[in-house]
């Protein structure tokens, strides 16, 4: 089981975890011990409330391809147990990031004095560089 949050969970049978060989320099033994993690997870077919299934299906985030389907990765660590609860958690994390709230911007305007400040600056400068002309001979 996959605790997402406390009414959320992923059953075993929704994750597709296989091995793979690592990629990369590591050696002798990156080339004969598949200790990388290939995770799957497929949204539309998944257990997950439709709220979760759609904000997911919202992103434009590379790991989830056209049809829905979530791939992960994992390679960082030696072991393979370390490599899946990497995948699980990056898993878990995708999907709490998705359906955090965002914080509505309130549109504003600057300020009256910050807008006279801005171009006071700008007139300096403008007269500054006006300096560095030719000087007449």
């Amino acid at each position: 089981m996959l605790r997402i949050s406390n009414t959320v969970e992923l059953a075993d049978w929704e994750i597709q975890i296989s091995q793979i060989r690592a990629q990369g320099a590591g050696g002798q033994n990156v080339n004969k011990v598949a200790s990388a993690v290939h995770l799957r997870f497929d949204i539309p077919a998944s257990s997950l409330p439709p709220f979760y299934k759609e904000r997911l299906l919202a992103l434009s985030d590379q790991r989830i391809s056209k049809e829905g389907v979530v791939i992960i990765k994992a390679q960082s660590f030696r072991t393979l147990e370390l490599n899946r609860e990497d995948a699980l958690a990056r898993l878990r994390e995708l999907i709490r990031e998705a359906v955090k709230q965002r914080k509505v911007r309130k549109p504003t305007k600057p300020t009256k004095g910050s807008q006279r400040r801005r171009v006071d600056s700008k007139t300096r400068k403008g007269k500054t560089k006006a300096l560095r002309g030719k000087v007449p001979v």
